[in-house]
């Protein structure tokens, strides 16, 4: 009876052993944790000379990058469908940031690519002083593309400022909130930071309004447990010389 239970307890402590050694060397998804990406745009427009050249990206090309999405299986989402990343197929954001008239353009290829199995979805960080600027969306573009439900609209702050070097937040993150709300009729959540620079105080600050801060570091989001990572979301910046080929690698980082 004792040697039974023995060999039973061993038995028991060697399948153990190798359920452990198991799940610490095999490569599977399951264990792997879910990178996301963010991208970042601001022109879609052919370059005329005038600002950085890089930060503008062709329709053409805008167009292409969005039926590779549509052809790999990508589901684009907003931020107020955060909590969807672990539930859908490939999740992937797409950002604009600055508010410019040109992202019209990324508005409209992504109605003409619109189908049953691709629902195509972007977010419009704007600058709510700038609103109606020339080169600027008007409050009309803004209630228009909301209205849409292809297009949330969120916060680039009141004027763009450094957020690290300024001391009025809460006209800068409080009142652009306030202001886009009363255009779109749809809360606003998420906030992109200017030049994607944050410090510990500027998160504070944040959270006071937004459940989401946008930066510029330039990876996938993973969730990695560490704290206030909702306010520290990386972006990844899509130029004028991205190639597809390049693009296709940003979108499949592993």
């Amino acid at each position: 009876m004792e040697k039974e239970y023995k060999a039973r307890n061993f038995m028991k402590k060697a399948a153990m052993f190798f359920l452990f050694l198991f799940i610490l060397i095999l490569p599977s998804p399951v264990f792997a944790q879910r990178k996301v990406p963010i991208l970042i745009y601001h022109s879609i427009d052919e370059f005329k000379g005038k600002g950085s050249k890089e930060l503008y990206v062709t329709p053409k090309n805008f167009e292409k990058q969005m039926i590779y999405l549509r052809e790999h299986g990508y589901t684009l989402l907003t931020f107020d469908r955060w909590q969807d990343i672990n539930k859908v197929h490939k999740p992937i954001f797409i950002t604009f940031d600055d508010g410019y008239k040109n992202n019209l353009n990324a508005f409209a290829i992504f109605q003409k690519l619109k189908n049953e199995r691709f629902q195509p979805t972007g977010t419009f960080f704007v600058i709510s002083d700038f609103i109606g600027r020339p080169s600027r969306l008007t409050q009309s573009d803004l209630k228009m593309a909301a209205d849409s439900g292809i297009i949330s609209i969120q916060s680039h702050t009141a004027t763009h400022p450094d957020l690290t070097k300024i001391k009025n937040y809460e006209y800068e993150l409080k009142e652009s909130k306030d202001k886009i709300e009363k255009i779109t009729g749809k809360p606003v959540i998420a906030l992109a930071y200017p030049y994607g620079n944050s410090n510990k105080k500027v998160v504070e600050e944040t959270k006071k309004y937004y459940l989401y801060g946008l930066t510029t570091t330039p990876e996938s989001f993973s969730g990695k447990g560490i704290k206030d990572e909702l306010y520290l979301l990386p972006r990844i910046y899509i130029k004028n010389s991205t190639t597809l080929d390049d693009f296709a690698k940003i979108v499949n980082e592993e």
